[in-house]
């Protein structure tokens, strides 16, 4: 028997049930149909795992945000407490002011909290000279050592309100 060209059958989808046997049409279009579905499945295979990337990457920018929010909060609620920065003293909200003004300006640079001590909290980026944080109670510390104690507590799960180191 030699093949039909396409036999007569609706223009619908062709089955092994419609399709005519023989007919070099129908069996084109049942591989191509056949493997436009394979295409389909791989791609949503190889698409999930960036997909899940992703939302893996983007998880992690909101938790290192949520940690900066913290630290910066951890220096606005300081009662008492005097940010002295280039010599000259500031009470907590402008020293928290600083830091978002800092933020802000360090822009990509600064993509975790680590980064956020680093180059936002720890020291001038004009004369390098280290900030430091003067509690009510008279004792002093670097605010890199604030900020990173606080850091690990915060990484600890537990906030303690205690903000100035145990003294």
């Amino acid at each position: 028997m030699t093949p039909k060209l396409h036999h007569s059958l609706p223009t619908k989808l062709t089955t092994s049930k419609t399709a005519a046997p023989g007919c070099i049409v129908c069996r084109w279009r049942n591989g191509l149909l056949l493997a436009l579905l394979l295409a389909l499945l791989l791609a949503s295979a190889l698409a999930l795992p960036v997909v899940a990337a992703q939302r893996d990457a983007t998880q992690q920018q909101s938790l290192e945000q949520h940690k900066i929010d913290f630290l910066i909060d951890s220096v606005a609620t300081l009662k008492g407490a005097s940010f002295i920065r280039n010599g000259t003293t500031y009470d907590a909200s402008q020293a928290a002011f600083h830091m978002r003004l800092k933020l802000r300006f360090a822009g990509s640079h600064v993509r975790t909290a680590q980064d956020f001590i680093v180059y936002c909290g720890s020291k001038s980026s004009t004369s390098g000279i280290p900030y430091t944080i003067r509690f009510a109670d008279g004792h002093s510390v670097d605010s890199e050592i604030f900020l990173r104690h606080r850091l690990a507590e915060y990484m600890a799960g537990r906030s303690m309100p205690d903000n100035n180191l145990g003294h």
